[in-house]
């Protein structure tokens, strides 16, 4: 793989929308395989679903004993939707269809004692693409549902054929063992991953937040990306419809400089969900358009 092709695959999935590698080629159409879910590590312990409604009580006077109670914990996690699933298309210069990205929220529980979002996403190569360069991966994304930085991020590669595991433990400290079978990452305090950062944007008030400054770490390595609205109500069409949304400037930074040569854009829809609806990126050897095809 070229260091061209490095780099695309990295600063695109900075911005949550990893795709895989652009190459400007024609071939023959070619059936994708089925998807494969990896297991989640045994650290993770789902949240139970909801169960029966509480019985609503006529309140009580505080009774000296009760007002020593410690009061129940807040619920401080970030508003996402667990079972989201939003499924994109990537359009590269002038060849249409050439990727599909699937990103879900698979659900929230605890993962080494801290209450987590974990996320997910697909990436696969379609033609014409596909005949020379078959990509199928999964990215698995264990983050702090506050402020979700990330705990345990994973990438189960599959690329011409190779498959890569890389299940890496995040820690600022250096203090937190890994398990047998990930790696530990040292990273900056409040550092993200990709698809924590893709989600923390989501979450972001952008009428109060001139900027969000946070490093991210893409599983090889760590970068400052820096975002700010540019367009406070811009009219975006993709195949899944029309959308009024905000428009967000993503910068990157390695190593203290800026990626003169790569520039992302972000198109949130004003909606509840503030659904990713468009990712714009312009590098040295290709533009892409990854655009919503379906919200579930």
């Amino acid at each position: 793989m070229s260091r061209k092709s490095t780099i695309g695959i990295g600063t695109l999935i900075l911005v949550g929308c990893g795709l895989g590698v652009i190459y400007w080629l024609h071939a023959k159409a070619a059936k994708l395989p089925p998807e494969i879910v990896s297991a989640e590590p045994p650290e993770f312990h789902e949240a139970p679903g909801p169960g029966k409604p509480a019985v609503v009580e006529a309140p009580k006077s505080p009774s000296s004993a009760d007002a020593k109670k410690p009061a129940p914990p807040v619920d401080t996690a970030l508003p996402l939707r667990s079972g989201e699933v939003l499924e994109y298309t990537a359009n590269v210069s002038n060849l249409n269809n050439v990727a599909e990205l699937k990103l879900e929220v698979a659900g929230r529980g605890n993962f080494l004692g801290k209450s987590t979002w974990h996320l997910r996403a697909f990436a696969h190569t379609q033609n014409p693409l596909r005949m020379v360069f078959e990509l199928d991966d999964q990215f698995d994304s264990y983050s702090d549902a506050g402020t979700l930085t990330s705990l345990q991020y994973e990438m189960h590669l599959s690329e011409r054929g190779q498959k890569v595991e890389s299940i890496q433990r995040m820690t600022a400290t250096g203090k937190e063992p890994a398990a047998p079978d990930a790696t530990q990452a040292r990273v900056l305090p409040g550092t993200r991953d990709p698809l924590g950062m893709m989600q923390f944007l989501r979450n972001a008030d952008w009428s109060k937040t001139p900027e969000v400054r946070c490093p991210v770490y893409d599983g090889h390595k760590l970068y400052d990306v820096r975002a700010k609205i540019t367009g406070a109500s811009e009219n975006v069409i993709v195949p899944a419809g029309n959308y009024t949304a905000t428009k967000i400037g993503i910068r990157v930074f390695d190593n203290g400089a800026e990626m003169k040569d790569a520039s992302f854009t972000l198109y949130l829809a004003k909606n509840d969900a503030r659904t990713p609806v468009l990712l714009e990126a312009v590098m040295p050897f290709a533009t892409a358009r990854v655009e919503l095809l379906k919200a579930k």
